[in-house]
């Protein structure tokens, strides 16, 4: 895993509507504009000058913020510029899978500065996974020295999970084939472990956040992100939050009810005809398997042959080398996806359609010919009037990205800021418990 390149954006760095103090304001405008000086200050917040300054001297004696360069003058004397500071603290991010564990050190921008990948050896046992996932953090520490010797190397913990997700109080539920994970209290495990406020939420939600802060979906205050993996999720952003639910379970669509297809193998959840048997990445490979038994592709046949058994990206890389079975397996997948999805834009109407996972490498990926053809026949013309379907640009990225906004808007929020503001972090605030900001 390689840094990330995004930088800070230059939008509001708050959930769209959020009405911010005077504190969270000032610091919210310089986070997002890179840099101001205090008249500027005052003329974007709307605030006085004697407020301006008790904010921004709050805010330097935290660290938060640096006050050093000068200004372009204007004829006078020009101003110091104020720039919010990324490295006041940092964050450990991570996306736990079914099969693996990615990890990373992020700066307080939200930028992935050294990450990790490694196996998980025991996925229905939520203790192994969690001191998997604490092992990697433990190594990014040691192999980032700047982080782990300063007086406050972590500031909190950000963890994307498989599955519905209770983000209020940090642990799982209703997680279908992992009886062990149900209510497992990840947030606490990770709390008692590293002392540090640690925020839990649903993986696909979290590529949605970080495809809204610095992917392909910038600019945008209605997405939704299709992860295609051994199930189908969905991420969904509606005003420039994430939308998750009563129970924290929307976006499971991989259980939507296929139409035009007798139902023949059984879904996790116990009942037949969802979606996920017929289109996820685990239904792809069972019938590229029986295929192969069949012999009905070359390509497949010798990939099980030297590896014994397939994967999804086996099934891409057979479609990319012609294999015509894996083509059409591909987007009849994407077709039956998008009929779903055709019912998701008469409902939700996104701006912007996303699709994740080994299926989506590319623009012109099968699925995803798929899915843009089931949709163009089955969704209503307004919804397609300025929709945009597109393969993700970040990839697990984002998922750990957005792990990391997940965590800096809760700190950076208005209920948050001013309740450890005066103590210089979270840590030393002993502010461990981080209420959802839905």
């Amino acid at each position: 895993m390689t840094p990330h390149e995004h930088g800070p954006q230059t939008v509001s760095t708050s959930p769209v509507g959020e009405q911010l103090d005077p504190l969270a304001l000032v610091l919210d405008l310089v986070r997002s504009s890179g840099s101001l000086t205090r008249p500027e200050l005052g003329r974007r917040s709307g605030l006085g000058r004697t407020v301006v300054t008790q904010r921004v001297n709050q805010l330097l004696a935290a660290g938060l913020l640096d006050e050093s360069g000068l200004a372009p003058s204007t004829g006078g004397r020009a101003a110091r510029t104020l720039r919010f500071r990324p490295d006041a603290g940092h964050l450990l991010v991570a996306r736990i899978g079914m099969y693996e564990v990615g990890a990373a050190i992020s700066d307080l921008d939200g930028r992935l500065l050294v990450g990790k990948r490694s196996a998980v050896s025991s996925p229905a046992d939520p203790e192994a996974v969690l001191n998997e996932t604490g092992d990697l953090f433990d190594a990014l520490l040691a192999e980032h020295p700047r982080v782990s010797g300063s007086p406050t190397p972590v500031w909190g913990i950000g963890v994307g999970l498989p599955g519905a997700v209770d983000p209020l109080h940090g642990r799982t539920h209703a997680a279908a084939g992992l009886p062990h994970w149900d209510f497992y209290p990840v947030a606490d495990v990770l709390a008692a472990r590293y002392g540090v406020p640690v925020r839990v939420d649903n993986d696909v939600n979290l590529m949605a956040l970080g495809e809204l802060r610095t992917g392909l979906g910038r600019g945008e205050h209605d997405l939704l992100h299709v992860e295609v993996g051994t199930s189908i999720a969905a991420g969904l952003v509606s005003g420039g939050r994430l939308h998750r639910g009563a129970q924290g379970a929307a976006g499971d669509i991989g259980h939507m009810p296929v139409i035009g297809i007798a139902p023949t193998a059984v879904c996790s959840c116990g009942g037949t005809g969802c979606l996920d048997t017929v289109a996820s990445g685990a239904a792809l490979v069972r019938q590229a398997t029986a295929a192969v038994e069949k012999g009905t592709s070359t390509h497949l046949t010798g990939r099980i042959r030297a590896a014994g058994s397939l994967t999804v990206a086996d099934v891409v890389e057979a479609a990319r080398n012609g294999d015509s079975y894996a083509t059409e397996l591909l987007v009849l997948a994407g077709k039956l996806t998008g009929r779903a999805l055709a019912a998701v834009m008469a409902f939700y109407n996104p701006a912007l359609l996303l699709l994740g996972g080994p299926v989506a490498a590319d623009d012109d990926a099968p699925y995803l010919i798929g899915i843009r053809e089931a949709i163009h026949q089955w969704a209503r013309p307004l919804a397609l009037r300025d929709l945009r379907i597109e393969a993700a640009s970040s990839g697990d990225q984002a998922g750990l990205q957005g792990a990391a906004f997940l965590l800096i808007d809760e700190l950076f929020s208005r209920d948050r800021l001013s309740d450890w503001i005066t103590s210089g972090s979270p840590v030393a605030a002993n502010s461990f418990v981080l209420q959802a900001n839905y």
